[in-house]
């Protein structure tokens, strides 16, 4: 897309948000049409699910209307509009660097005293105030529903090569040599997408990195040299059980391939999995965390809060999008959205009941989960570029030493130029 669209393209976006935003609900309009907002969304895909909601919202609130937004590259058109102090009425988006953004610049209202916080898991909101400014243990946005990262495997061939779900990193070694015994293709890797290769390397870092890096790297009291070695020699360790074209499969390609049986095992997320079930109804698939370390209690589900519920500061209608977030927090509609969406909920209580992450099912509800690292990088910092080019170098069969060592150092140049408040 050239520049002269974009411009276009967020231009328009900049023109809606000034006629629906939080600003433009004026008391004419409210005494005219009831009571107007603004839902934002991060994620085109779930603008349907949320719709049926607002819907069900309504029966018993008919004095409101609320609109939702959902454009394309959210975190852009938001962060424009934060600027303009644009702001819709509630924001619905990842628990990532494009929320921290909103919430360091002091957009959102504080939600601790809200009743529903009791009923959130408690992993989830560490995982919000990881990502708060300055650490604050505050609720600025409430964790909704979240996903789940790891290796979705074929159950079929798992039984018929009486393979056992690993616990430790041998064993997963153990199962990748196995499984190339036997004929058959280990793992399946889609890395001409280049943010694929992230999913190997969240599940690897989660486990192994130090449980202070990322305040550490951010204060710039650590590095990756010298502390990631181990997460990328097992990163690449990897490689040699993928297949030949790697780097030049597509993400649908791939899926398609591996729903029809052309691999064993793939790392990806459960948004995959919809994907598969539609290339091959009959693939029967589960899921289990990369298990990274070879201390079973050091490994964890890669799990992140895919949509958070926040409201904004100075909109003209605070009480009613309190109302409406508590509603959306009530169990029988977080179960709505994330059957749906196919997600997992960070209300206690609310499960995922898909079969095929049943796997993972108990870890997450017992909240031994892990957030994923890329939530915690600056958002100039591109960890699926650097990956690619590593993994490039394999291929062109650089030492293995050299390259790590290349890629460790390459993270930290980056790091350091994205790294700037």
């Amino acid at each position: 897309m050239n520049k002269k669209l974009i411009c276009t393209l967020m231009a328009g976006a900049l023109l809606v948000g000034t006629v629906t935003g939080c600003g433009s609900s004026s008391e004419g309009e409210s005494s005219a049409k009831g009571t107007e907002l603004e839902l934002f969304s991060s994620k085109a895909e779930n603008k349907d699910i949320l719709q049926k909601l607002v819907d069900k919202f309504n029966e018993t609130h008919e004095d409101v209307t609320i609109k939702i937004t959902a454009p394309a590259d959210a975190g852009t058109v938001l962060k424009t509009r934060m600027a303009k102090n644009d702001m819709p009425d509630i924001v619905a988006m990842g628990g990532d660097n494009n929320y921290t953004e909103v919430e360091s610049a002091g957009m959102l209202v504080d939600l601790s005293s809200e009743d529903y916080v009791s009923n959130i898991q408690e992993s989830y909101l560490q995982m919000v105030y990881d990502v708060n400014k300055d650490k604050e243990e505050k609720v600025y946005g409430v964790p909704y529903a979240t996903n789940a990262s790891g290796v979705i495997y074929n159950v079929d061939k798992f039984k018929e090569h009486g393979i056992e779900i690993p616990k430790t990193w041998d064993e997963f070694i153990d199962v990748l040599e196995k499984l190339q015994d036997a004929g058959e293709q280990p793992l399946l890797m889609t890395y001409k997408d280049a943010w694929t290769s992230n999913c190997p390397w969240n599940s690897i870092a989660s486990d192994l990195a130090p449980e202070s890096f990322n305040d550490d790297r951010k204060a710039g009291k650590t590095t990756f040299v010298g502390t990631h070695e181990e997460i990328a020699e097992k990163y690449m360790k990897l490689l040699d059980y993928a297949q030949d074209d790697f780097m030049g499969l597509t993400y649908d390609d791939g899926n398609k391939a591996f729903a029809n049986g052309e691999a064993a095992m793939i790392i990806n997320g459960n948004w995959a999995i919809n994907q598969y079930k539609n290339a091959n109804a009959d693939i029967n698939v589960d899921m289990f965390a990369l298990p990274a370390s070879n201390e079973k209690s050091q490994n964890y589900v890669t799990s992140g809060v895919d949509v958070l519920l926040g409201v904004c500061k100075d909109s003209a209608n605070e009480e009613v999008a309190k109302e409406f977030v508590s509603f959306m927090l009530e169990p029988e509609n977080a179960k709505m959205y994330i059957d749906d969406q196919f997600a997992f909920s960070a209300v206690k209580g609310v499960e995922q009941e898909n079969e095929t992450v049943a796997g993972v099912k108990e870890d997450i509800a017992a909240g031994k989960v892990a957030n994923f690292p890329d939530h915690y990088y600056p958002s100039g910092f591109d960890m699926s570029a650097l990956l690619t080019e590593m993994c490039l170098n394999y291929t062109n069969g650089m030492d293995n030493e050299e390259n790590i060592n290349q890629f460790l150092a390459q993270c930290d140049e980056k790091y350091d130029i994205a790294n700037v408040d």
